[in-house]
């Protein structure tokens, strides 16, 4: 079929537009640390069930120590620090505006990886962070007193919405790692599209860990089990685990063996100008020629560091 690679990276962004929102709605019902233990909970079992029917066991395949310890600080990064930024940034200022900063995560990454695998950061990337930063700017910046520019959301939202993107970037390097020592200590021959799922499985091992400890010291486990009894919420966190890990990531696996990876990278990257209209829907965030012009912008920004 023509142009299915395209289809499927298109699909990954509503995938992922569905998992930002069902996570801010999720996040605003049961609270940040109990929706994302829960989420990842959830994930364990799915990789489980997964696992038990392509292989057999229910247990992810064996592989040296070096590798479990490389995802193991991916999942730290990544999941504890990176989605509480988010799904924080996501109740203070909605998963629009989340989505639109997570923009910068590929600005983390390249930096990132230009420390930890010496990978040159190219001309093309330097205008492309310029182009991502000024369509961010435009969205969150206007005139304030005399004037002056100043920002149109709360800073703290803006503080942990950064903080999940550079959370993001830098843990998809330290993934990358991790998966290379997986792989290359494997003691089972698997399917590479299954790779990234057992890979996965102990960055979500950390995830548990981590979590659990935020929640033993910031607010015990009462509201988690509140949380487990509210139909609503432990359906979002159902959804946004299926279409997260399981779709998002599947599909976009999927996606680069049909098309060229920078091609499946753009399309994947247009969740902030998918989410603008269905976040109108359902969390009445008004929709402004400004916020519209700076997504495409930043969208435009994160084209350039594949296409270029």
């Amino acid at each position: 079929m023509k142009y299915i690679g395209e289809l499927i990276s298109i699909g990954v962004a509503f995938s992922w537009t569905a998992t930002a929102l069902l996570s801010e709605f999720g996040s605003k019902r049961m609270g940040n640390l109990t929706l994302n233990l829960t989420r990842m909970v959830i994930t364990l079992i799915f990789s489980g069930i997964l696992f038990w029917v392509m292989d057999g066991s229910p247990l992810p395949a064996g592989a040296g120590t070096e590798a479990y310890l490389w995802m193991m600080l991916s999942g730290l990064v990544g999941y504890v620090i990176g989605d509480f930024c988010l799904f924080q940034c996501y109740i203070i200022i909605g998963s629009k505006f989340g989505q639109l900063f997570m923009t910068l995560a590929p600005i983390a990454a390249a930096i990132t990886a230009w420390f930890t695998l010496g990978q040159q950061i190219r001309p093309q990337a330097l205008l492309a962070m310029a182009v991502t930063l000024a369509g961010i700017a435009i969205s969150v910046l206007g005139r304030g007193d005399h004037h002056k520019l100043s920002l149109k959301l709360p800073l703290s939202g803006v503080l942990f919405a950064i903080g999940a993107a550079i959370c993001q970037g830098v843990g998809l390097v330290l993934s990358k790692i991790g998966m290379d020592h997986y792989q290359a200590t494997l003691h089972v021959e698997m399917a590479d599209w299954l790779l990234p799922f057992h890979a996965n499985y102990f960055r979500c091992i950390a995830g548990v860990i981590g979590f659990s400890l935020l929640m033993a010291i910031r607010e015990g486990f009462t509201p988690l089990r509140k949380g487990l009894h509210d139909r609503k919420g432990m359906g979002a966190a159902v959804l946004t685990t299926i279409f997260g890990p399981f779709v998002g990531v599947g599909c976009s696996l999927l996606a680069v063996q049909y098309t060229a990876a920078g091609i499946a990278s753009t399309l994947m990257a247009l969740t902030p100008i998918i989410i603008i209209l269905p976040a109108y829907w359902m969390f009445k965030q008004p929709i402004t020629a400004k916020s519209l012009v700076g997504a495409f912008i930043s969208v435009i920004g994160v084209s350039l560091f594949f296409l270029l």
